[in-house]
């Protein structure tokens, strides 16, 4: 009879203390909760937001991984998770440059433009529909080709309520200049018609140096407002910042904000930009673009950043009261940022592979999922590359651990299977079992060669782990029991590794033989700062 009443009591505990913990997070919630940029860690560029009711849709620029084009959701804005992607295999028009895709919606359909090179050709803007935000999505085709390429397309009805494309002439690539274009289009035969009009353009003695691109269009009070970004977007040497121009009429004389750029570099972060508008339900409005963080610099990638957009007396939007990129604001809807996409784990315990996986887009692996292992094969094309099977995942720091488990007797005859920071095709820094024994390797500019062999540790399970530090530099370790690791080889230096465009990823490959394959038994990615 006591000890009922003392299970009871328990239980009566348990259920209070439920109670309270839910009662502290409601009025945390509506008290004090906030949110540190970036609000999606990782490499995720020229992003792209709507809202559905009480939903948030995101998608980014995915270059040359595959799958194209990641779609994030969200509740909140600032917690978000990856629910699809836009294309499971790419377009067979295209071959590569995946960009600045962006998400609209219209009377219930869901269109996403997007860059993508076509096959033995140029940079196109393109169109794919839905009726999801979260897909699947039918491709329509390339919408413009011009001769020096035609990228970041944006949709708009003018002040007649025609549907138009906004898109960027890609001058700058061949040091000519960058006319933002406008042109008719035609839904029904997913065609540009009627003739385009030039409505802005960079001007090459001011903040916007080279380019314009990326433009996003709202109108408010009676205005076309357009949010546009300038200068060099990627790497090392970036200066990116944006700006903002206005005008009555969709087609007419564009005003550019005296102000400008009403966004650039801070201590925060570097070289933002190449964002768009999303209102919430309450009517606050709300920018979403890319920046690098100083700390990690082209590392880690251009990662999401969220900030409150607000109107000056005069009409002119103004973030972060000019100040720059925020670092710690007030939650948009009064939840707070959880930070979870800043760790990693997964154990191929479900019966599909999770989103966001990724790997090379011009070469697929052959992968499965059984009994708790990822079953990982280059694609016929690559058995011999050492590192021709790829699957890789995001960064979200530069100084991290990554961890992965191999099944020893999986491995076959001469082919290496392992544990890598992964750039592109042409360049990674990485180490794997091969024969028996631990390799450490190095690929750059496609000269892939070996640095080192050291024995393996013994039983049918080895541990790899991989630790970064400050982006640039990586050190190596094995293990028989997931417990005691042992190091490999000497610390060395990837500041070789991001591609212009690109953040590098934690990769597992495996390649090298004849019928290479390997099974993997889990990835776990931790920040050590």
């Amino acid at each position: 009879m006591l000890k009922n009443q003392i299970s009871r009591f328990k239980k009566i505990g348990v259920l209070l203390s439920v109670l309270l913990l839910g009662l502290t997070a409601q009025i945390f919630a509506q008290k004090g909760a906030s949110y540190t940029n970036p609000v999606q860690a990782g490499d995720y560029p020229d992003p792209s937001v709507i809202r559905v009711g009480k939903d948030y849709y995101a998608t980014a620029t995915s270059s040359e991984w595959g799958p194209e084009f990641p779609i994030l959701h969200s509740t909140d804005l600032v917690n978000w998770k990856i629910v699809g992607v836009v294309f499971p295999q790419r377009p067979e028009w295209s071959v590569g440059n995946y960009w600045a895709p962006e998400i609209w919606q219209e009377n219930g359909k869901f269109y996403i433009f997007y860059v993508a090179r076509k096959a033995g050709g140029n940079l196109c803007i393109a169109v794919a529909t839905a009726a999801k935000p979260s897909g699947p999505y039918t491709d329509h085709g390339a919408l413009e080709c011009q001769e020096v390429g035609s990228i970041d397309a944006f949709p708009i009805r003018d002040e007649k309520g025609k549907l138009f494309v906004v898109w960027k002439e890609d001058g700058n690539s061949v040091n000519k200049p960058t006319p933002l274009w406008a042109q008719e289009l035609d839904e029904k035969k997913w065609k540009l018609v009627g003739k385009r009009q030039e409505i802005l353009r960079n001007d090459p003695e001011t903040w916007e140096g080279n380019l314009v691109e990326g433009p996003y269009i709202i109108r408010k009070d009676g205005y076309f407002y357009m949010f546009y970004s300038g200068n060099a977007c990627c790497g090392r040497g970036c200066n990116y910042a944006m700006g903002a121009a206005r005008s009555k009429t969709l087609l007419g004389a564009w005003e550019k904000d005296p102000a400008n750029p009403i966004l650039k570099g801070n201590e925060n972060f570097n070289c933002p930009g190449h964002g768009t508008i999303v209102t919430t339900e309450n009517g606050r409005t709300y920018l979403m673009y890319h920046a690098y963080d100083p700390k990690d610099t082209n590392y880690v990638g251009r990662q999401a950043l969220l900030d409150e957009v607000s109107w000056t007396k005069d009409g002119w939007a103004t973030i972060n009261n000019g100040k720059g990129a925020s670092k710690t604001a007030a939650a948009p809807l009064g939840v707070a940022e959880r930070d979870e996409e800043y760790r990693f784990f997964d154990d191929f315990t479900t019966p599909n592979l999770r989103f966001g996986w990724q790997w090379l887009q011009n070469s697929i692996p052959t992968y499965s999922i059984a009994d708790g292992f990822l079953q990982l094969s280059p694609n016929a094309a690559q058995m011999t590359n050492p590192i021709g099977g790829v699957m890789a995942y995001y960064t979200t720091n530069g100084s991290y651990t990554a961890t992965t488990q191999i099944d020893r007797k999986s491995l076959t005859g001469g082919a290496v299977a392992g544990l890598s920071a992964f750039g592109d095709g042409e360049n990674a820094l990485g180490f794997g079992l091969k024969d028996g024994k631990i390799v450490v390797w190095r690929r750059e500019r496609n000269n892939h060669r070996m640095l080192s062999t050291h024995d393996a540790p013994s039983g049918n399970t080895i541990y790899l782990r991989m630790t970064a530090r400050d982006g640039a530099f990586y050190s190596f370790a094995a293990s028989g029991d997931g417990k005691t690791f042992q190091p490999v080889g000497s610390e060395q230096n990837g500041d070789y590794l991001p591609p212009w465009d690109r953040g590098v990823r934690v990769a597992m490959t495996v390649g090298g033989a004849e019928n290479a394959s390997a099974r993997f038994g889990f990835l776990r990615i931790e920040p050590t700062k």
